[in-house]
């Protein structure tokens, strides 16, 4: 053989690991949240988790998104690279064609499918001070922030309605993001958030001025019909007991689009690098086998695989 054959017989063969190589990454993208939430957040350290944990065979774009009607209508025109997170009862409505989706119906939201569960968006309230019942009465007369137009904003003035605290509270007209200041300064008394626990906004706040972060009694969270969560004792700043509160479960979820072989490593990877990712960020030890109870969907073929392996019992509605 001449140095020339050789040569091209090198170029060749490195031209065809090359190919395999480029064959063998699958790429996804994966919408979420708004960038600089916890959710967007969440997206990154999965994405990395994805990476490592697939020794570079899976690489994940993160998306930002508006939010997760937005991320459930985008299944209409996305294909099987496509992951999003919303919570599972949201997945039904678009399937029934109800609430956000009323006239907006389509058939692929029924080919979406579930992968996991993440962390869960819970319930935060939060009022200057440590003294009080650390009930949801101690907002009695007093100025509270909601922020605008997330799910937090919205669960909150749903639970001033129902617990008849609407008409004795004065909402500030400001963005949750100037929530932590405004209260270190006195220009509010209370805020609500919805965020997986430790909440950041939650946890800067107890670490620059004393807080209290109410908890709901038994028929309170009964009278919301959102699952029981409990935040355990320690994990703010000052906070010596445990807080009991609702949460919205949220999971990861694709469609019928993606093939079972990505779904099963989504999965089996999410499960496998959990704790590495609770190492750098402890809302994903909310994260537990448990939670697969609150989808109420279909899980994808893939991810089915994955927990029937691993012994995690599934409903026959996730079948």
């Amino acid at each position: 053989m001449s140095k020339f054959q050789r040569i091209v017989g090198a170029a060749l063969a490195a031209g065809l690991l090359m190919a395999q190589g480029a064959a063998a990454e699958t790429r996804v993208t994966y919408k979420s949240a708004k960038s600089g939430s916890s959710y967007y957040q969440m997206g990154v350290e999965l994405a990395e988790a994805m990476k490592v944990g697939t020794n570079g065979d899976i690489i994940v774009t993160v998306e930002e998104s508006q939010g997760s009607t937005q991320n459930v209508m985008e299944v209409r025109a996305r294909g099987g690279d496509y992951v999003f997170t919303t919570p599972p009862a949201l997945i039904g409505l678009a399937q029934e064609g109800k609430g956000p989706f009323k006239d907006r119906s389509a058939p692929q939201f029924d080919e979406i499918r579930a992968l996991f569960p993440i962390p869960s968006l819970t319930m935060h309230f939060v009022m200057a001070g440590q003294d009080g019942t650390g009930t949801l009465k101690d907002l009695e007369g007093k100025t509270i922030l909601l922020g605008k137009g997330s799910f937090g904003a919205r669960e909150g003035e749903k639970y001033l309605s129902l617990f008849g605290l609407a008409d004795t509270v004065k909402i500030a007209e400001a963005e949750l993001s100037n929530a932590v200041a405004a209260l270190k300064n006195g220009q509010i008394d209370a805020f609500v958030t919805a965020g997986s626990f430790p909440a950041p906004n939650v946890v800067e706040a107890a670490a620059s001025t004393p807080v209290t972060v109410l908890s709901l009694s038994a028929e309170e969270i009964a009278e919301t019909k959102r699952a029981t969560l409990v935040i355990p004792a320690g994990t703010y700043a000052g906070q010596d007991e445990d807080i009991t509160t609702t949460s919205l479960p949220v999971a990861a979820f694709t469609t019928t689009k993606m093939d079972a072989d990505t779904a099963y490593a989504l999965t089996r990877t999410f499960w496998e690098q959990k704790a590495k990712m609770a190492d750098v960020s402890p809302w994903w030890n909310g994260v537990t086998p448990e939670l697969m109870a609150h989808i109420s969907t279909k899980l994808h073929p893939g991810a089915i695989r994955y927990y029937e392996e691993a012994g995690i019992a599934l409903s026959d509605a996730q079948k």
